[in-house]
């Protein structure tokens, strides 16, 4: 038998519609059963905070339990294998930060490209460091900072959380930029740095501002200024590095990404929820109590950022030639 043309070509356009259907019936059934965020850090961090915020936001709006699961070790690498290595349902979703971005370069044998092999999924924050002196220090501005730095080079202890850590890629780009020479003290952490900062052990720092800002408040600190591109609406009489060392940004980027070849259906349905919780009102006034600015946005925007600062820390590590303790 002879089919009818018109009902040909309507068979043929039900068919070819079958698996877009069936992936958009999947996304919609999406999800029924709990997911997991994995936090490659201890529980406490800024990382994990976050994450904490908006898995309880999906899993009110998802209608399934968001479990945080903590896996601390190695760099963050360990996480981050396990994570690339789930199946690409949806179920498991990597927090990103800082670590994932310079790890691609620190580290020469990584079983995995963190680019290639994670889908990106919804950014959440940016947040600034701050270049903050013991209140002993001499200097009280950043050009003054770099006179003395340059007077006394060697002489300046810079204390950060280990070597590799956004604090310590924050302050090799600014002795890069900037043309001082300081010695480098990393430490097992940001907490015992800033502990010896406190206590006038070494002179200055590039910390991440929620760790810092309220010792900068009771001036136990003093900040000279904000490494990213603009100042902070916590500190907004502070200025910022790139003012007086053209072209400087230095910050700490947080988002949520998935294994490769996670559907997009999927992912579009998770960055819509994160889009919302970063618009919701009592989200939004957390999120400035961590000095952080809300990255909404598309999956491919995250993307695009991330692998900028993927490209811009693995100048400075080639460029100052640190290697993973």
């Amino acid at each position: 038998m002879t089919l009818p043309r018109r009902l040909f070509l309507h068979l043929v356009a039900g068919a070819a519609a079958l698996p877009i259907a069936s992936r958009i019936a999947w996304a919609q059934m999406f999800p029924s059963r709990p997911v997991r965020i994995v936090v490659p850090t201890a529980a406490g961090g800024p990382n994990d905070i976050l994450m904490r915020l908006i898995g309880q936001w999906l899993s009110e709006h998802l209608g399934q339990p968001v479990i945080i699961e903590n896996r601390p070790g190695g760099g963050t690498n360990l996480a981050t294998e396990m994570v690339v290595r789930a199946p690409p349902d949806g179920y498991t979703l990597f927090s990103a930060g800082p670590a994932s971005a310079i790890n691609a370069t620190l580290y020469d044998k990584l079983s995995f490209n963190f680019l290639r092999d994670t889908t990106p999924v919804a950014g959440i924050m940016q947040v600034s460091n701050i270049l903050v002196v013991h209140p002993s220090f001499p200097a009280k501005t950043v050009p003054e900072f770099i006179a003395y730095a340059k007077s006394n080079p060697g002489k300046l202890s810079m204390a950060s959380g280990g070597i590799g850590s956004g604090s310590h890629m924050a302050g090799e780009l600014f002795k890069m930029m900037a043309g001082v020479n300081m010695v480098h003290v990393p430490y097992r952490g940001a907490g015992p740095a800033l502990n010896d900062l406190l206590g006038g052990q070494v002179q200055v720092m590039f910390d991440l501002m929620p760790n810092s800002i309220e010792h900068i408040r009771v001036g136990k600190l003093r900040p000279l200024a904000v490494t990213t591109a603009t100042r902070s609406h916590e500190l907004p009489d502070i200025p910022t590095v790139g003012d007086f060392v053209p072209g400087y940004e230095a910050s700490a980027v947080f988002g949520i990404v998935a294994p490769r070849n996670t559907p997009a259906e999927i992912v579009d349905r998770l960055n819509k929820e994160i889009n919302a919780a970063l618009a919701d009102p009592k989200i939004k006034a957390r999120l400035a109590q961590l000095s952080g600015i809300v990255l909404a946005g598309s999956p491919a925007e995250f993307g695009k950022l991330f692998a900028g600062e993927t490209e811009k820390w693995g100048k400075v590590i080639r460029a100052a030639n640190i290697k993973a303790e």
